[in-house]
């Protein structure tokens, strides 16, 4: 029976050859099978027309609802905006206790103790954004600090991007090491360490071959997730992407024991997108991945859809718009 315990810091030891150069990692991850453009996309349209309908539409909605990461990363974000975000996501229904909560609150860093004095001990986690985001451009020395500040202000997450200037130019082992450098900034002195997304950004990557690529490098170098797209460049989270990026941890657990979570962020605003991703899951990793653990929505507006669905499920109308609070 496999484990399905986080990757270590290091990464694989299985994969220690592999990155001991630049070389050898490109050898390993050019010659990962290439993605069948034709078949994926295929795939990915089939799957995402399966329907599910009442018990088991109700609970993946829920599971939907506990699933997405509730995000603000914009310019004009206040204290007073992240504070009502973050009640949102413990509550998202104030008038139905049985409402489950958000997995997390995703923020700008500096955003970080308003974010953690708000939720409390609520268990909804803190991420926060790392690493010159959405960029990534910036020294490496400014990415660590950025992610060390965050991580000693309370995020229990830290959402990197990749150089992708980088990795297009088929700098693998930069892009390994910063990975492996970043994860070890989120070591915490007191408590347990701050779990790493790392995003792609696979609106830029340019080939699904790459989409591949990226996957299990992040894997290798020790990311507890990895993430489609900032949703700051379109396109951002699509299902043959995110398809690729399931095989990845699907075959990274069957090579090592080892389980990493998925999150599609960016362009997934209703319940039906919502629930065409929670299929692909159940069929291409199995329900192990049906878990908040293991599976995040990255998302601002989704929340509402997925309330309006779950007042239509149980009172057999609509909530008006102005219903729900606008994030």
């Amino acid at each position: 029976m496999t484990t399905t315990v986080h990757p270590s810091a290091a990464g694989s030891t299985a994969f220690s050859d592999v990155t001991s150069s630049d070389a050898s990692l490109r050898r390993f991850l050019h010659g990962l099978p290439g993605v069948d453009q034709v078949g994926c996309e295929a795939r990915a349209a089939a799957l995402g027309t399966r329907s599910i309908k009442t018990t088991a539409k109700d609970y993946a909605i829920d599971l939907a609802i506990r699933m997405v990461d509730l995000t603000t990363l914009e310019g004009q974000d206040t204290a007073g905006k992240v504070r009502a975000l973050a009640n949102k996501a413990m509550r998202p229904d104030p008038a139905d206790p049985t409402c489950p909560p958000t997995a997390a609150v995703c923020v700008y860093p500096d955003m970080v103790p308003v974010a953690k004095a708000t939720l409390g001990s609520s268990g909804v986690h803190v991420a926060a954004v790392a690493t010159a985001f959405p960029s990534g451009r910036a020294a490496l020395d400014i990415k660590l600090a950025d992610t060390q500040d965050a991580v000693e202000a309370g995020a229990d997450e830290i959402d990197m991007v990749i150089d992708r200037g980088a990795f297009l130019s088929g700098h693998y082992l930069q892009v390994f090491e910063e990975i492996v450098a970043v994860r070890e900034a989120c070591a915490r002195k007191n408590g347990e360490d701050a779990h790493l997304k790392v995003i792609f950004e696979t609106g830029e990557l340019q080939t699904y071959d790459n989409v591949r690529r990226a996957s299990w490098l992040a894997m290798m170098a020790g990311a507890h997730f990895i993430k489609t797209s900032t949703g700051k460049v379109q396109p951002a989270a699509t299902l043959p992407v995110t398809l690729i990026m399931l095989e990845a941890v699907r075959d990274f657990r069957e090579q090592t024991g080892q389980m990493v979570g998925v999150k599609p962020a960016g362009g997934i605003k209703t319940t039906k997108d919502a629930i065409k991703y929670l299929v692909m899951v159940n069929e291409t990793c199995g329900p192990d991945w049906l878990d908040p653990d293991w599976f995040r929505f990255g998302a601002s507006t989704l929340l509402n859809d997925l309330l309006m669905q779950r007042t239509k499920m149980r009172d057999g109308r609509y909530s008006g718009p102005d219903y729900f609070t606008l994030d």
